[in-house]
């Protein structure tokens, strides 16, 4: 009986398919990279653009003739409240000596 499931060689196939149009969209046709996304997401592989940046994080050194770089994750900084107030009072000072 056949394992149930998705099948894993199908998988590695459409991910180096997608690692090679990802390269051929950001790097031979210059698009920006969100660009490139969209077109892989909603015209040729059908999985979300979340999907595919981490198909592309994971498995970009996957292929030894396309050099694949994907984009860095953005991460948002984490400012806490005691940081806020000191730049509100900063900036209330600052104010203050302007006025």
């Amino acid at each position: 009986m056949a394992d149930k499931g998705r099948n894993k060689d199908l998988i590695s196939r459409r991910d180096e398919a997608l690692l090679r149009r990802y390269h051929y969209w950001t790097e031979v046709k210059r698009l920006r990279f969100d660009d490139a996304l969209r077109i892989l997401s909603l015209q040729e592989f059908f999985i979300s653009e979340e999907r595919i940046m981490t198909i592309i994080r994971s498995k970009c050194d996957l292929i030894a003739d396309v050099a694949v770089r994907p984009v860095p994750k953005v991460r948002m900084p984490h400012v806490s409240a005691a940081q806020v107030r000191i730049l509100e009072e900063q900036q209330r000072l600052q104010r203050l000596l302007e006025g």
